[in-house]
Parts: structure tokens; sequence; C-alpha cells
């Protein structure tokens, strides 16, 4: 089979296109999936430039999904022709968190989804939200994850409920249909007025430019008339974090989700303690979680925004698409 490969030490310049064995058929409790999707996540983007170190050779992708192709013994949840979607940490099957690393995450730890097939536990995947394709699919299992168990998992997201999102990438943008979807209101950043105007297309109340507006803590505050949003999905990190504080409402919940702008800082612990807020963080989330939100996404005819496809021969392109940032949502791999 064909897989895209990250060569040592790392780098764009290191993806390389191989041939692997075939995995064979499934033994008890697997199955063989053909895979057919992936979709690109920061985290993919570290290990593919070597921010994050991963074993010579690492196939690439935490996101994949595919068609069935066969089953094991003792496999019930999946039949031949069953589109599935890969699971970002296969082993937390349900409950409180198992894991604090990425040992057993596909494409960092263990082998990723940029290859033809896959033979794994049936419980490293779930089934696809009917109507989807592969690329769709595979926007759920990292970004669309992380989203569902920020707001809807450990925030209680309520309809009413004021939100607020910081940029267009592809949490963010799953966290705006989520939000819409349970009836909150939401209010999002961007430094780019295009990307906020397509942000209100798909239900955004309140959008700010922060390049504009770099004290846009006070302004979201203002918008929810003094009060502070109910939750923040905080991507940024110590960077964005004091402003994050500054519009929660007092016992509001951020959710720290990302390190785009470092992995420590300084926090305003008074103004944090003041406002008796929640913070906590969190890595996507449970193979149950995934199944409650693709039975959400099925219920509510929701789509992910997928901002371009590229073929898999060109994943180092697709990474490079990433790194530019103008991207809107998820960006698919596809073939």
């Amino acid at each position: 089979m064909k897989a895209m490969a990250l060569r040592a030490p790392g780098g764009l310049d290191r993806i390389v296109a191989e041939d692997r064995p075939d995995p064979g058929q499934p033994g008890p409790g697997e199955i063989r999936v053909a895979l057919h999707g992936g979709s690109l996540n920061y985290h993919d983007l570290s290990v593919a430039t070597g921010k994050m170190k991963a074993d010579d050779g690492r196939i690439l992708l935490a996101d994949g999904a595919g068609i069935v192709e066969s089953v094991g013994e003792g496999v019930s949840d999946f039949a031949p022709g069953d589109l599935v979607v890969s699971c970002f940490f296969p082993d937390w099957q349900d409950g409180a968190p198992t894991a604090g690393d990425f040992a057993r995450t596909p494409g960092d730890g263990i082998d990723g989804f940029a290859r033809d097939v896959a033979v794994l536990p049936a419980t490293a995947f779930t089934k696809a939200p009917k109507g989807y394709d592969a690329v769709e699919a595979a926007t759920i299992t990292t970004a669309g994850l992380t989203a569902w168990r920020a707001l809807v998992g450990d925030g209680g997201l309520k309809a009413g409920d004021t939100v607020l999102l910081l940029g267009t990438g592809g949490v963010s943008i799953w966290a705006l249909q989520i939000a819409r979807m349970f009836g909150a209101r939401v209010a999002i950043t961007s430094s780019s007025d295009e990307k906020l105007e397509r942000a209100r297309q798909l239900g955004a109340e309140f959008t700010l430019n922060y390049r504009s507006e770099p004290e846009w803590g006070r302004r979201i505050r203002e918008w929810t008339g003094g009060v502070g949003v109910d939750h923040v999905v905080e991507v940024g990190g110590p960077g964005t974090l004091a402003q994050s504080i500054e519009a929660v409402r007092i016992g509001g919940h951020i959710s720290l989700i990302g390190v785009l702008t470092g992995f420590s800082g300084e926090v305003p612990t008074g103004a944090f303690m003041t406002k008796q807020a929640r913070l906590q963080g969190l890595i996507v989330g449970s193979r149950r979680q995934q199944q409650d939100f693709v039975r959400a996404l099925e219920a509510n005819g929701v789509r992910p925004v997928v901002d371009r496809r590229f073929p898999l021969a060109d994943l180092a392109e697709a990474f490079r698409h990433e790194e530019g940032a103008s991207h809107f949502g998820k960006i698919g791999i596809e073939w």
C-alpha cells in the first residue's frame, strides 16, 4: 500500500511517499478499512515540521475515514460497506480522561491514516455521520470532537448561552456550528474582516477584529451587557488568556485547548480569582463522546466547513497552506 511518512528529523521536505506492506485481513476484534479522507490539525503540523518529535518513518495524520472492507471475529458494531472515522485516543473509550500525552495518538505516537489501508481494533473507530463523505467525516476526529467536548461535555452548553470563539480555524468554526445547533449566541474574533463576514453567515452574532481592537475582552463583555460570556473556547494560550478572562462572566467556563501563542506565560491570577471562573485544559475526547457528537450531527443536519481539499500526494503542500493561516474551517486530504 501507499503511505505518506515523515523522515527524521522532520520538516515538510521530509514527507515522502512510500510503499508499505499491506496489513492483511483483520484478526479477532479488528476491522480492515480502505481509507479515503483525512484532515489537518495544528497537532499534525507540529509533528510534520519536527516541532513535536515522532519516530523516523511515522505515517502521518491523526484523522482518517474510509470504508470497512472486512471485519474480524467478534465484531458486531461494523459491517463491510460502513463509512467509519478514527478516534484521536483509540484507547479512551469512555469516562474520565485516561491519556495526558500522544503516545497512542495516530500520526504521532503510532502510525496515522495517511495510507491506503488500516487494520485496527474496531474500538479505534466510530461510524461516520450519515451523508458525510470521507473528508467531512475526518474533520470530526480532532477539531470537531474538541469543540464538542469543550462546549457540551465539559461546558454544559444550553440554549441562550453566550460563547466566545477565537479565530476561524477548524476548532473555532466547529464550535460556532455546535453553539448555533444548541441555540447559543456567538461572538468570534479574527484578524480578517472577510473571515468575520463568513462567520456571520454561519450565525455569529458579534464579530471583532482583534488587530484593530487589541483590548477585545472589554468589548466582548460590553456585547453581553457587561455580564461576560458563559463560555470561552481558548485556542491561543498565554497571549490571549488575559483577554479571555476579561471577557468571561463571573462563574463562567474557559476551555483551554490551544497553545498558538506559546506553551507558557503569565496568568492574571487576581482577575481570574475575582471572576471565580473555571479554566479547564482539555485534549480532544473519548470514543463515547465522539459517538454522541455523531448522533447530534445527524439529528441536526450539520455539515463541516472544508476550506480546501488536497490529494494525498500533495500532503506537504497542504501543510504549507495550513502554515499560511489563510484557511477558514478545515483543510481536507482526499484520496
